[in-house]
């Protein structure tokens, strides 16, 4: 984070921990409840959608790390068919998403169920993304730092590049929300969400290549893999 971004973006300190600590909690629940009512026939309607073109379960379900990397489970709608080889053993991700699961993940529609990790208190409405927990072993210490909030539904890296940043790029900015979080910082990321969903900026090819490391994909020449395979790559 530069020095401008920064402190047009952060309030003050005490103001930051108050909030932290008293008001976006309650903030959270004040919100996702509205929301789950408000969209909870589109979300029957997306169920339905993906019973018929993907199959069961609807629900996608995988232990990720949250607040203090403690595990729980995540919710999303599922956007990857049960397709398998000749010996039974699942095809790569890029080939079991279909054109419907494509359409689910760029326009965020997956994420919906993600309200109920909310309400529960397993995420936040704002806060570094919640990643797979095979990740855990490939951060630096700073970077574990993310984990000193919970999760959330959005965050500082999603409006600053989603996944067309390297993986430092991610992890600096969730450390910066998880040391500048504030109700005003808050606000903008929901704000400026809501125009990248409409927008669906940031959101990356669908051509996925493969090596002998694994998947991964490139975009404006830069290549992008999960974390436990990047730096496993750079090990070697």
């Amino acid at each position: 984070m530069n020095k401008a971004t920064s402190t047009s973006i952060v309030t003050g300190g005490n103001g930051r921990r108050i909030y932290k600590r008293y008001i976006k909690r309650p903030m959270d629940i004040a919100l996702s409840i509205p929301a789950i009512v408000l969209f909870f026939p589109f979300m029957l309607i997306v169920a339905l959608l993906v019973k018929l073109k993907l199959g069961s379960p609807v629900i996608f379900k995988q232990k990720r790390p949250g607040l203090n990397e403690k595990l729980f489970t995540l919710y999303k709608f599922r956007t990857m068919t049960n397709a398998r080889d000749s010996k039974g053993e699942l095809l790569s991700d890029n080939s079991r998403l279909t054109e419907f699961g494509k359409m689910l993940k760029s326009t965020s529609l997956d994420e919906l169920p993600e309200l109920f990790n909310i309400i529960v208190g397993h995420m936040s409405i704002v806060g570094p993304r919640p990643l797979a927990e095979e990740y855990l072993p490939y951060y630096t210490e700073e970077e574990r730092h993310r984990h000193n909030m919970r999760p959330g539904l959005t965050g500082l890296a999603q409006i600053k590049g989603r996944n067309l940043l390297s993986w430092e790029e991610r992890f600096e900015l969730d450390n910066f929300y998880v040391e500048n979080c504030s109700f005003r910082l808050d606000c903008m990321i929901i704000y400026l969400t809501i125009l990248h969903v409409v927008k669906r900026s940031g959101v990356v090819s669908d051509e996925v290549r493969t090596d002998e490391i694994g998947e991964y994909y490139v975009y404006k020449g830069r290549k992008f893999r999960s974390l436990n395979e990047e730096r496993s790559e750079k090990n070697v």
